[in-house]
């Protein structure tokens, strides 16, 4: 069977064809792994590793949290686009929300959602190939500080964070018994906060030319042979209300990096592969420049 999910424009990745049924987006990840979709409950991943959580409508003032603390507001599940939907507040206004109107927002808290304790530290985002519920290979990336509407602007990729490890591998190790394939973890700090049962399919660029084949090796025939570490560079994202100028692709290309049309965030003009933050945050200028100038 084929990779599930995979976007037209990414097609050229997904090689070779596995025998085994591979997700690579949330909605078929789930559907395909019965025995391990219970991941994909951000409340359990929060219990789980002893945080301070429940479901909208306790009071969080009654759960160990002072009136001012920071909380987390968040949908219990959600498999298309899981920040989704999610804001900050305190415990205080937390425990006067109403329930009854659909979206998360100050005041309200939608049907489905889950209070946390407020989390802090960088984020990262965890790419791990997994034997027989073992953790064998990591590719880490880190956010940047820099943000666009809660968004990081760029994703430092071949990051090091070997630190976060064994709180990944103890949760493998605790929820994923006996699974074998690609997960991807996402955390803040050092506590985890979401994790999918597939990679981060927008950083597979990066990754050696092995990385495919030892992903479908390790799925279809019960193998692991190990894997280089990924590349360092970097994601950098182009936000705003402007278009990209004519050649952009030859332009970039020039400066040494590689484009991407993004065709998922109406406000996200592009995405830039590139060695260092700085070099991508020039190229952008310089779109934007000649943007204006058409």
């Amino acid at each position: 069977m084929p990779f599930h999910g995979v976007r037209p424009e990414r097609q050229y990745l997904f090689n070779p064809t596995p025998v085994t049924d591979i997700a690579v987006n949330d909605v078929n990840a789930w559907r395909l792994n019965s025995n391990h979709r219970h991941i994909y409950n951000k409340l359990h991943v929060a219990l789980s590793q002893g945080l301070n959580a429940a479901p909208c409508g306790v009071n969080p003032l009654l759960s160990g949290l002072n009136a001012d603390d920071p909380c987390f507001v968040k949908p219990i599940t959600n498999l298309g686009g899981m920040s989704l939907n999610t804001f900050s507040t305190s415990a205080q206004a937390l425990s006067q929300s109403t329930l009854h109107l659909p979206e998360n927002k100050a005041g309200n808290c939608a049907a489905g959602s889950f209070w946390c304790e407020f989390l802090e530290g960088p984020q990262t985002s965890s790419d791990v190939l997994i034997h027989d519920g073992q953790p064998v290979w990591y590719a880490h990336t880190r956010a940047a500080s820099e943000k666009n509407r809660n968004r990081p602007i760029y994703w430092e990729i071949g990051a090091d964070c070997e630190h976060l490890e064994p709180a990944i591998e103890r949760f493998v190790q605790r929820e994923m018994v006996s699974y074998t394939g690609l997960c991807n973890v996402e955390m803040i700090g050092e506590s985890i906060i979401e994790v999918h049962l597939r990679g981060s399919n927008a950083f597979f660029d990066y990754y050696c030319a092995g990385f495919m084949a030892a992903w479908v090796n390790l799925v279809d025939n019960d193998s692991w042979e190990g894997l280089e570490p990924i590349k360092q560079g970097c994601l950098y994202s182009m936000f705003g209300d402007w278009s990209l100028p004519d050649n952009t692709e030859t332009l970039v290309e020039a400066r040494g990096a590689r484009l991407y049309r993004d065709g998922m965030m109406a406000d996200r003009v592009g995405i830039i592969f590139a060695e260092q933050p700085a070099s991508a945050g020039e190229i952008e200028l310089m779109l934007r420049n000649r943007s204006q100038d058409q």
